[in-house]
């Protein structure tokens, strides 16, 4: 296969259909482009999915899981048991309300927190559990459910790349036949569903979703024409119709996304034991299509072959660039960055995250990707590992 001639294939790109274009043009010739009656419209097309359950839309999915943490009552002094293979906001937003993240290592297999850890972890201190569904898998809600109401702790589950996903049957998200609190969700640009930026929070009832509506916009309750009231100190986290358009549209499509993501998935799978790969070290992820949306198909190198060989991760994702194959690290392990260094946190008792987050690589996976396309990024993934 020759890979020079091939266009670049970006490991993730949105799809964004010509009506999605349209309606976002309809919205700007409305005159009302901030927070109004599409975000409105999506809020109820999102409680529908979920449920139910009440529903609010943030500008990100950082901001969905502050306002969580603060809904839930954590504050100074508390404790947060998370894991440490995720984006950075996830403990950034415990920081951010005077609380301490504690990272709980990760299952070798599914990368998630290890449920088996949680309740060492667990302290006086402890108020929350505050799990990641990588790549879209997640955990297992029973047992976390169990875990939390035997010791009398809130969940808030961070969902960001699990909208799609389920448990035993049941959409992550929805409470009807599972155990549910606090479910936050990002739209940001290479999530399953997009809104370009943006996210939202499932909660328990109408009392959190008024508290959540007054944190979106500075604490703010209005009334009547000229009736305005401040109660609690909150932010500026709105999401705008121009978003929310774009989400009303990507859930009509998202059936379809997971179907298709589903498919290349298991091209990966049946491509990849094909290949030598699997012999020479490479470590798949956990072959599970009844519960994960498949947001992200991510694999680990044999790190210390490379290291052998002088080479390391950015080494093979150079060469598949060259290729012109893109690749992602999702994630640099949190409790190594300078900013947790400096709070007292290592990474001596999470070995697991650690190794898997030195080598983990995501290839590339999205609805506009061909069957083909699988078969060129196992090509020269080949390729690129075959000095090992």
């Amino acid at each position: 296969m020759n890979h020079s001639n091939a266009p670049f294939l970006p490991f993730t790109k949105p799809t964004i259909d010509e009506e999605t274009i349209s309606a976002v043009g309809d919205v700007l010739r409305s005159g009302w482009i901030t927070t109004g009656p599409k975000c409105l419209e999506f809020e109820k097309i999102l409680s529908t999915y979920f449920g139910g359950r009440p529903v609010r839309c943030f500008a990100n999915g950082t901001a969905t899981m502050e306002v969580a943490l603060k809904i839930a009552g954590i504050g100074p002094g508390d404790e947060v048991i998370t894991t440490p293979i995720s984006w950075v906001s996830t403990s950034n937003v415990i920081l951010a309300v005077g609380a301490r993240p504690v990272f709980v290592d990760v299952d070798p297999l599914t990368r998630n927190i290890n449920l088996d850890l949680i309740e060492d972890a667990i302290t006086p201190s402890t108020k929350a559990i505050l799990p990641v569904y990588l790549s879209g898998l997640p955990v297992d809600i029973v047992r976390l459910y169990d875990i939390a109401h035997r010791h009398g702790l809130r969940v808030i589950e961070d969902a960001a790349q699990a909208i799609g996903s389920s448990w035993l049957g049941e959409s992550i998200g929805n409470a009807t036949k599972l155990p549910s609190d606090l479910v936050s969700f990002s739209f940001q640009a290479n999530k399953n569903v997009t809104t370009i930026e943006g996210g939202c929070l499932v909660m328990n009832d109408e009392t959190e979703a008024l508290l959540a509506q007054k944190l979106r916009i500075q604490g703010v309750t209005k009334s009547g024409l000229d009736g305005m009231e401040v109660d609690v100190l909150g932010g500026k986290f709105n999401l705008t119709d121009i978003n929310a358009v774009i989400g009303i549209a990507q859930m009509k499509h998202l059936p379809e996304f997971l179907v298709k993501r589903r498919a290349l998935a298991e091209h990966y799978f049946a491509c990849l034991r094909q290949t030598q790969l699997i012999t020479k070290g490479l470590e798949l992820p956990v072959e599970d299509f009844e519960h994960s949306n498949w947001h992200m198909f991510q694999v680990v190198l044999p790190i210390e072959k490379l290291h052998a060989l002088g080479m390391n991760r950015a080494d093979i994702m150079q060469k598949l660039k060259d290729m012109n194959v893109g690749t992602g690290v999702h994630y640099p392990l949190i409790n190594e960055f300078k900013l947790y260094r400096d709070l007292g946190y290592n990474s001596s008792n999470t070995p697991i995250a650690k190794r898997i987050s030195s080598a983990i690589l995501t290839l590339p996976l999205f609805p506009l990707m061909s069957l083909a396309d699988v078969e060129r990024v196992v090509s020269a993934l080949e390729l690129a590992l075959h000095e090992i």
